[in-house]
């Protein structure tokens, strides 16, 4: 099983390399860059639930079916990793304001790679980590590094996420430059906020797996930051350009 799960994390990431560099080229049609190209629309809401349940209800899953599921450690990484999950795939959509739509054929590719990423952080912390692996995981510092970048994260994405919600009244559809909180910095500070996440993620759980997964929202979400920061300069102009905010890395990128 091993062999086929270090199969599995090598092919993932050669595949998120390929992804970043395909999305240099072609934008993810969805949110501000909706396209009809990639399948017929679907309620955001509906779509969020879709694509975002199936990571959460698959971790239970194996978390149900481990023998480590009351170890401290992988316990406290599945609650973080699920944190986020229920709120993006429970509470998140309920927020949502508006009647936006996405392309299903979004919704099923976040779905797949979704499940697929439950098992490779589920498979790694409940059934593929040596024995004894997370054992005094708590004296070390990459847990509580790790932790605190993933609570940051998780704070910036909801803050960025709130600023977004209410940039429009009830019945408004123009589009808005967001202000406040880290788009000071960059024009998709929730995306960094994702990424901060993640990255957190993968140094608490110190596994090559949590680093597939940040590469892989790196890989998604970098080129999609670049897309939205093109998409404000041709909508906005000078009023965009003269913030001076980077894209996803605040001072670097």
């Amino acid at each position: 099983m091993i062999r086929y799960y270090d199969l599995l994390l090598v092919a993932m990431a050669l595949l998120a390399v390929a992804v970043f560099a395909a999305l240099r080229f072609f934008e993810a049609g969805y949110g501000y860059l909706f396209d009809r190209r990639y399948g017929r629309p679907i309620p955001n809401k509906a779509g969020w639930v879709a694509m975002e349940a199936p990571v959460f209800v698959a971790m239970c899953a194996l978390w149900a079916a481990s023998d480590r599921m009351w170890e401290p450690a992988p316990l406290v990484l599945f609650c973080l990793f699920q944190a986020h999950y229920l709120q993006r795939a429970f509470v998140f959509p309920l927020l949502m304001r508006g009647k936006s739509q996405m392309p299903l054929g979004i919704v099923a590719m976040g779905a797949a790679f979704n499940l697929i990423n439950a098992l490779m952080q589920g498979g790694w912390i409940f059934y593929v980590a040596p024995e004894g692996y997370y054992a005094d995981w708590f004296s070390r510092p990459c847990f509580w590094i790790g932790t605190a970048l993933f609570l940051f994260g998780m704070g910036v994405n909801l803050h960025s996420d709130h600023i977004i919600r209410t940039l429009r009244r009830p019945g408004d559809t123009r589009h808005y430059i967001p202000r406040g909180g880290m788009f000071r910095y960059v024009s998709s500070a929730n995306y960094f906020g994702e990424l901060t996440e993640w990255t957190g993620f993968a140094v608490a759980s110190w596994s090559w797996a949590g680093a597939v997964f940040a590469l892989w929202t790196f890989a998604n979400l970098a080129p999609r930051a670049r897309s939205l920061y093109r998409r404000y300069e041709q909508e906005f102009g000078e009023e965009f350009t003269r913030l001076g905010r980077k894209k996803i890395l605040p001072f670097i990128y």
